[in-house]
């Protein structure tokens, strides 16, 4: 789990700067427009890539420290090992869901690629853009799915200490 871990936190680093340069490239676009009525070409077309893609890279490392939402209204006085038993499902329900996710993106972007599309502005290769999501969603599953055999053999987590 610790090779996962550092993994995660190199994609969460990357995610992190792609969203500060999303940040940046939003400023310089609206700053443009304002002050000289030139925004950056394609200034939506690459936020819109930009969050995607920061989303996808700071998906394992929120998945690795049980950053998720989870609702325990209805088990706060459950035993220990069935709230073990239920993480274990999650993670497992989460490790299909992004299995499924990476799965699906990378077959897009095939798809994609060999139609040719591109960005209605910039001209960027569409399938770029399924790619690079393919790999932070696959990260996810295999976080997702080492905390499901860690909590359904009742292992404790480094990350999460749950």
């Amino acid at each position: 789990m610790k090779f996962l871990g550092r993994i995660a936190a190199a994609f969460a680093l990357l995610g992190g700067a792609v969203g500060c340069a999303v940040a940046l490239l939003t400023v310089a676009s609206i700053a443009g427009r304002s002050l000289a009525s030139r925004p950056i070409a394609g200034d939506v077309e690459l936020t819109q890539f930009g969050v995607a893609l920061c989303i996808s890279l700071c998906l394992p490392w929120c998945q690795l420290h049980g950053g998720n939402i989870i609702v325990d209204f209805f088990t706060q006085k459950a035993a220990p090992r069935t709230l073990r038993r239920l993480d274990g499902l999650g993670c497992l329900l989460v490790a299909v869901m992004m299995g499924l996710l990476a799965w699906r993106t990378a077959v897009g972007a095939v798809s994609v690629h060999g139609a040719g599309e591109t960005t209605m502005i910039l001209d960027l290769p569409m399938w770029i853009s399924y790619a690079v999501l393919a790999p932070g969603l696959a990260l996810a599953m295999l976080i997702a799915l080492a905390q499901a055999l860690a909590h359904l053999s009742g292992r404790t987590l480094a990350a999460t200490g749950r």
